[in-house]
């Protein structure tokens, strides 16, 4: 049986609540979940602090382990873990971003990476963990190598977004980073094999199919060979590239609009992730949560992607991240809103 032919339900497993301001973002911890380790969820809050859940075997229910304080002055707005699962990147309004180590059972700040002129706005990791990347309300995004005891040097600030930059993220076997922002645009930022330089390589923006309005979020699905967007337009958009000849070191193959999801949502889409095993997920302004699979019922002009589930009032205000489980139940869903919680959520097939 294949996601589309069958009935599923969103079920809610857990509301954790601690954060005393709204929830901007969350990351599962990419090594815990599996081989007996249990599952570890960082989130971060208007509240300027970050806390880590864990949860726990005997029952399964996440407990708060740690309130990771007193380092950012503002809001903390994203947060990221190392492809190792043993540094954690907070990106804050205050302009900083912190990197955490985690020591025995506690958390340590063990550097602080300053430069943007205002609010950073997100952080990502490239797939090997040798580069990080932050993006800002300067319209920036800075690159920064990661070196020996902890150490960060930035070894490129590119300039080429006009407005606020909403998103960083790498793609997810490829050191090519891609960015999203209030001008409207995703670009494509790639090395320049000859000179070490990073660079443009492509802009999607209206006139090739792309957003209409602020984009605030992308994912990629497993293979990496398709992203998924979303945006303040209402709107979900699919982009397909060709892996292989990205893999061939032709960091250049361009990606291209594959299809539109509209008349889904009525209000901003603040988050979207896609699932390893294919589902997509969607957070929004309606306090609703989406989700969307491929279409395999053959049918040539028929829609690529149908919806899944909708479920309602997931939250009491806006959802402003969807974030799925990267261990082996990947059916896990995590989300946070403006309601100062988090949920966990189990998509669970119906009989």
């Amino acid at each position: 049986m294949s996601l589309y032919d069958e009935s599923f339900e969103l079920k809610e497993i857990q509301r954790l609540e601690g954060h005393t301001d709204r929830v901007w973002g969350l990351a599962w911890n990419p090594t815990t979940g599996v081989a007996g380790i249990p599952a570890v969820l960082a989130s971060c809050s208007g509240d300027k602090t970050v806390r880590i859940w864990q949860q726990s075997s005997p029952t399964g229910s996440f407990e708060c382990k740690a309130v990771l304080e007193d380092t950012h002055t503002r809001t903390v707005r994203s947060c990221a873990w190392s492809p190792s699962g043993k540094l954690l990147a907070t990106s804050s309004f205050d302009a900083t971003t912190a990197i955490w180590e985690r020591i025995g059972d506690d958390f340590e700040c063990v550097a602080t990476l300053e430069g943007h002129e205002n609010e950073v706005k997100s952080v990502s990791w490239n797939a090997s963990g040798s580069l990080l990347a932050t993006c800002s309300r300067d319209k920036s995004v800075w690159i920064w190598e990661v070196l020996p005891g902890n150490e960060f040097e930035c070894v490129s600030v590119l300039q080429g977004h006009t407005q606020d930059v909403k998103m960083v993220q790498w793609h997810p076997s490829m050191d090519v980073l891609f960015s999203c922002s209030y001008d409207n645009t995703i670009k494509v930022w790639a090395e320049d094999g000859d000179s070490d330089d990073w660079h443009c390589v492509q802009t999607l923006g209206e006139s090739n199919n792309g957003h209409s309005s602020t984009v605030w979020a992308l994912s990629f699905n497993a293979s990496g060979d398709k992203m998924v967007t979303c945006s303040d337009d209402l709107t979900v958009k699919i982009w397909g590239a060709d892996i292989i000849r990205m893999q061939s070191g032709d960091g250049n193959a361009p990606w291209k609009h594959l299809c539109t999801l509209s008349g889904y949502h009525g209000r901003t889409i603040f988050s979207v992730h896609w699932s390893r095993e294919g589902i997509i997920a969607t957070g929004a302004a309606d306090d609703a949560i989406r989700l969307f699979v491929e279409n395999k019922d053959g049918l040539v002009d028929g829609p690529m992607y149908k919806l899944l589930l909708k479920k309602d009032k997931a939250h009491d205000m806006d959802v402003n991240s969807v974030h799925w489980s990267s261990s082996q139940d990947s059916r896990l869903l995590a989300s946070a809103s403006d309601d100062g919680s988090i949920k966990i959520w189990k998509l669970t097939s119906l009989p």
